[in-house]
């Protein structure tokens, strides 16, 4: 997601968000720790998506 995204979002679709993208983030993480992923950078792309989101939250 770009910045430009999350700033029309309100603040309570940006909870939500959040929200999922962590539980995505954890579900991840542990099929990793099952068997490999086939696709491992997009653990890292969630994870910069949650800093993109707290960085709004952290501006306002």
């Amino acid at each position: 997601m770009n910045m430009t995204e999350l700033r029309s979002m309100s603040n309570d679709d940006l909870q939500k968000k959040l929200v999922d993208l962590k539980d995505e983030i954890s579900n991840l993480s542990f099929q990793h720790k099952i068997r490999p992923l086939e696709n491992t950078s997009s653990i890292k792309k969630l994870r910069k998506d949650v800093a993109r989101i707290n960085t709004l939250f952290n501006e306002n």
